[in-house]
């Protein structure tokens, strides 16, 4: 039944009055949305913030208004193509419905020596090779392949908000069977605010349906800003090789309709499977700096996100951000032999030993207040401590600093394929 139309002039223009009040629109029949939106355009209301909130609807009426009167959108998917995969029909048709909105980055794999098939109906750029080498020269340690070819997306998009997904996942189905749009849930993640210094045991109290519980104190009820989503993954989970391997038939079929604050103090082995991060804030903090001497091209034959996402929440506890976790989901398929992946990824399950205690015992200066300044902060303990370990730290803590040296001569220049 429709607002009575004497009513909804009054109510619209009080909500575009108390916008910043508001935390989800997702409700609101679709011509009350769009006339809303209409309204807060006029009265010169469309903030950055208050144009995450509409987009956060997944409604497709508001994304056609916003590519017809040409408002910048601030998400930038990226995705990797690696050698094990170069037709990507599949994989993006079945995104069509959440990424046909966006402009999209796809990174060509070094070592990819097909021609990649991509259906119509897209917007977006294929970096490969010649561009990679044209951008960043051959000076550097950083070898943008297999699943580090993101990184490079990562380094030449200009948006604020970055989502990334593995080229094996595909759009997964809530419990009530609807489609999940993981970039609406990861954008709705990074734009309501994360509380890492209190747990509050009603997941994240900025919800639907959830709030902060007794006992938690009003002074952090504001929380901070959240600057990383990591969503999760059905079918195949993210196991290491030796657990995978001992549990061949298990699968993930849970849905679990939360999202968590991780709290401060607390590292978390991120993958790089499902993210969504603020580039603006904390791109430089995820790196692809860390390769074992045996790195295969399946999940669990590399470390490259396990570190990076180390680093990146090291550095988030320190500039006082929040890091959530949760939904959205994404369905990843069955790929690679775990028992044949054994070897390769020994030398990480090894290294993991080192790994975390070094990082639970970091502190950062005070003087390091950028992402920036972080990663250089990190390398060179990783370089005092851990370099004389094993070879791989020492290389590391180079990269990462050739990786900010990357990201301040790259990183904020305007760039585009084949330029």
């Amino acid at each position: 039944m429709r607002t009575p139309s004497c009513l909804l002039p009054l109510t619209l223009d009080s909500a575009v009055l108390n916008l910043s009040n508001i935390t989800d629109l997702s409700p609101l029949p679709d011509h009350i949305l769009i006339e809303l939106f209409l309204r807060t355009l006029r009265a010169g209301k469309l903030t950055e913030r208050v144009l995450k909130l509409f987009i956060a609807t997944g409604k497709d009426e508001v994304f056609s208004l916003i590519q017809e009167l040409n408002i910048q959108v601030t998400v930038n998917p990226v995705l990797p193509t690696r050698t094990l995969n170069s037709d990507l029909t599949s994989f993006m048709n079945a995104w069509r419905p959440i990424f046909s909105r966006f402009h999209l980055i796809i990174v060509k794999d070094l070592d990819l020596k097909e021609e990649i098939k991509i259906p119509e109906g897209f917007n977006l750029d294929v970096y490969e090779k010649p561009d990679i080498d044209r951008l960043v020269g051959t000076s550097t340690s950083i070898i943008f392949s297999g699943y580090a070819c993101r990184y490079f997306g990562y380094l030449v998009s200009r948006k604020k908000y970055i989502i990334s997904v593995d080229d094996d996942c595909l759009p997964a189905k809530d419990n009530k069977g609807f489609l999940v749009d993981a970039v609406s849930q990861h954008i709705t993640n990074l734009t309501t605010p994360a509380t890492p210094f209190f747990f509050n045991t009603l997941y994240d109290p900025f919800t639907e349906g959830a709030d902060f519980v007794r006992g938690y104190p009003f002074s952090l009820r504001s929380g901070v800003t959240c600057v990383l989503s990591c969503g999760l993954w059905h079918n195949l989970a993210d196991y290491d090789a030796p657990t995978q391997a001992l549990k061949p038939e298990e699968r993930n079929s849970r849905y679990v309709d939360a999202v968590l604050t991780v709290p401060a103090r607390t590292l978390m082995p991120i993958s790089g499977i499902n993210i969504a991060f603020n580039r603006d804030v904390v791109g430089p903090a995820l790196l692809p700096c860390l390769r074992l001497a045996a790195e295969g091209k399946f999940r669990w034959e590399t470390m490259e996100d396990i570190w990076s996402g180390m680093c990146v929440k090291v550095i988030c506890d320190h500039l006082r951000l929040g890091v959530k976790t949760g939904l959205p989901y994404v369905w990843r398929n069955d790929r690679g032999d775990a028992i044949a992946s054994l070897r390769k990824e020994w030398e990480g399950v090894k290294m993991m030993e080192e790994v975390v205690p070094f990082f639970q015992s970091l502190r950062l200066p005070q003087e390091a207040t950028t992402a920036e300044d972080c990663v250089v902060e990190v390398a060179n303990a990783v370089k005092e401590k851990l370099g004389s370990k094993d070879p791989v730290f020492a290389r590391t803590a180079k990269a990462m600093l050739d990786w900010v040296k990357l990201w301040k001569s790259v990183g904020g220049c305007s760039s585009s394929p084949g330029a």
